[in-house]
């Protein structure tokens, strides 16, 4: 890989193969100059953008961030790693890297947010929700401010928009009202307070988040469970008087009806949860 552009001593801008891609990795660019080789061994992180506008508004912004800013980023991701269980990918950095750069400046000068996702976030979402508390915490510490809790919620949403592939914020916004609603009409239905902190409680949001999103993305069950679906009905009457009103409520708002697989699992969850309030 030959450099095309050394942005800061740990960060450059090479070409690799017919591409231009952005490397990091401490002291990288040190005493190296442009059409300068760099080996893959030296490379810490490869950063791959899709536009060449998103190259130069990276390749602007990690030119002129101070290392402390590179450092609160790779402790988040550390974080959110351990605590999602799974790898982020390398576009979350500069994806966060953006986001504190801005943020930071922006509460300098006095100007905070509301998330209008505050409530589902918090409520929905809460291990995203307490990696964006650890790096609102992180980055009061790191710059000295103080950050709003709403701030917390901007960093949750960047976590939930990657473990939701394909989702943009509008989708996720649509995802967090069906979630809201299909609870809703389990909790009228049955009258009564459910016991957040249960399992059982946790299954059912999981289950209707992923419900949400795959009704959103159009990408449903549409086969049917030989002989279960007509057994749990008829074991479970009152969890399927419910998940026709669930049926209504997504045909009304979506145009499609649920399947037999669909109603299945949802009464299965629904009469756990019902069953322990």
């Amino acid at each position: 890989m030959k450099v095309v552009q050394i942005l800061n001593n740990n960060v450059a801008l090479v070409r690799r193969g017919g591409s231009e891609v952005i490397i990091y990795a401490k002291g990288i660019s040190f005493r190296k100059s442009k059409g300068d080789d760099i080996s893959q061994n030296e490379i810490e992180r490869v950063f791959v953008l899709d536009s060449h506008d998103k190259l130069e508004h990276f390749s602007y912004l990690l030119s002129h961030v101070d290392d402390e800013y590179l450092s609160v980023v790779a402790q988040i991701i550390e974080f959110a790693e351990h605590e999602l269980g799974e790898r982020s990918s390398d576009y979350m950095y500069l994806v966060l890297l953006d986001h504190i750069s801005f943020m930071v400046d922006r509460l300098r000068r006095g100007e905070s947010l509301r998330s209008p996702l505050g409530w589902e976030v918090r409520r929905y979402y809460p291990v995203h929700y307490s990696i964006g508390r650890y790096a609102i915490d992180l980055v009061s510490q790191a710059f000295s401010i103080e950050c709003p809790e709403d701030e917390a919620v901007s960093f949750a949403l960047h976590f939930i928009n990657q473990q939701l592939p394909g989702s943009g914020s509008n989708e996720l916004v649509v995802a967090m009202e069906v979630v809201k609603d299909v609870l809703n009409i389990v909790r009228r239905h049955y009258g009564v307070a459910f016991e957040e902190d249960s399992v059982s409680y946790a299954r059912l949001v999981t289950h209707v988040q992923f419900f949400a999103t795959r009704l959103i993305s159009g990408s449903r069950s549409h086969s049917t469970i030989d002989g279960l679906h007509d057994q749990v009905c008829s074991m479970y009457p009152e969890a399927y008087a419910c998940v026709k009103k669930i049926a209504i409520y997504v045909n009304d708002r979506f145009d499609v009806c649920l399947s037999g697989d669909e109603e299945t699992y949802l009464i299965l969850h629904i009469q756990r949860v019902t069953q322990r309030a």
